[in-house]
């Protein structure tokens, strides 16, 4: 019975015994995963993912995770070419591809690979200066990819991307710039501001100098119209008064001696009327004073003379504009203003009046000067 029992225990003991050593030489991969099989110091091989037995206790399986794994490379200060203190950090993204040389031929490819990225990018910022390295973060990661992947490519890690996370220059360096950046844009604003005057100046003293040349323009344009106007005002007076010199002298044709003695004497008592005292002496006092005893009784007559009859020739007076002309002239002055017209433009209509009035007089001297009196006026 005792032996029953005892033989029982030891199959047990037995039975699980040999399932934990089975159970020892199971081994799982993972789908991103790469196995590596190693039997009493010698490399068997690489195991793919999935469920897989090994010998237990003599077989040892390392296993490499094959996906993109991220390192953070810690921040270090670094001396720029122009001696500019700068603490400088990265991110390196990182790839197993070759399993057997990630675990063979390096120890621990992770630190590795840390290790040449700080010392790469402490060579490359050493050869550029702090602008070059505040501005050309692209040229940066690219030469610290290719000089990681070069090198690790020996180790069988793939180097996919670098980055450059932080450019923190030191305390001194930082105000340094901070005051540099503040004169440069003091500088760029005074530039600006001296050439927003500058044009300000210009287009104002543009705009005076049009303004001038309008303001000379219009004057030299009211002073041709003003003359023009004056020139016709004064054309018309004259040609006026020439119409009443011609009225009175054609009404004062029938006259006598005698009339013309009452008008004299007629004019002398207008002229001495008034409270101021006054000395006239008319012209030919003597001729006046003959005549004025002759009319009021002499003995001597007056002889009787005939009536002037003859109108005096109208061509000395020149052509005498109707109504209608002059306010067709008035009118065409009126739309000339309106439309601003040039002082060119001017002169030519000023010759073409001066030509038709010296056609007209040609006209008048070739047909001998006989015009037709203005139609309020009878002649006789």
């Amino acid at each position: 019975m005792a032996f029953d029992l005892t033989t029982t225990l030891v199959t047990i003991f037995l039975i699980v015994a040999i399932v934990i050593i089975f159970a020892r030489g199971v081994v799982i991969i993972q789908p991103y995963q790469q196995g590596l099989q190693i039997r009493l110091g010698r490399y068997i091989g690489r195991m793919n993912p999935g469920f897989r037995w090994v010998v237990p206790l003599v077989t040892n399986v390392i296993k490499l995770d094959l996906r993109t794994t991220v390192m953070d490379v810690p921040s270090q200060e670094v001396i720029t070419k122009d001696n500019s203190p700068t603490n400088v950090d990265a991110i390196v993204y990182i790839r197993v591809v070759d399993p057997e040389k990630a675990y063979f031929e390096v120890s621990n490819y992770r630190m590795a690979t840390v290790a040449l990225a700080q010392t790469s990018l402490r060579g490359i910022i050493g050869d550029m200066e702090l602008d070059e390295v505040l501005y050309n973060r692209d040229v940066i990661n690219t030469r610290l990819r290719d000089t990681l992947d070069r090198e690790t490519d020996q180790w069988g890690v793939k180097v996919e991307r670098v980055e450059i996370k932080t450019v923190d220059p030191v305390g001194a360096v930082k105000q340094a710039m901070t005051e540099q950046t503040a004169a440069e844009r003091a500088r760029r604003a005074a530039i600006l501001r001296a050439d927003g005057e500058k044009r300000s100046a210009i287009l104002r003293a543009e705009g005076t100098k049009r303004s001038m040349i309008l303001e000379a323009e219009g004057d030299r344009q009211s002073r041709v119209l003003r003359a023009e106007g004056e020139r016709i005002s004064l054309i018309l007076k004259a040609q006026g008064e020439a119409q009443g010199l011609r009225i009175i002298s054609v009404g004062s044709q029938p006259l006598d001696k005698r009339a013309i003695t009452v008008l004299s004497l007629d004019a002398l008592k207008t002229m001495a009327s008034g409270q101021a005292t006054k000395i006239i002496f008319p012209f030919e006092i003597s001729s006046l004073m003959k005549q004025a005893a002759r009319f009021i009784g002499a003995t001597e007559e007056m002889p009787e003379e005939p009536a002037v009859t003859t109108i005096p020739p109208e061509e000395v007076l020149g052509n005498i504009p109707t109504t209608e002309e002059v306010k067709e002239i008035l009118r065409e002055m009126d739309r000339e203003i309106k439309t601003e017209v040039s002082v060119e433009e001017l002169k030519d209509i000023g010759k073409k009046r001066k030509i038709s009035e010296d056609e007209m007089a040609s006209d008048m001297e070739d047909e001998g000067g006989s015009t037709p009196p203005p139609p309020d006026v009878k002649q006789k």
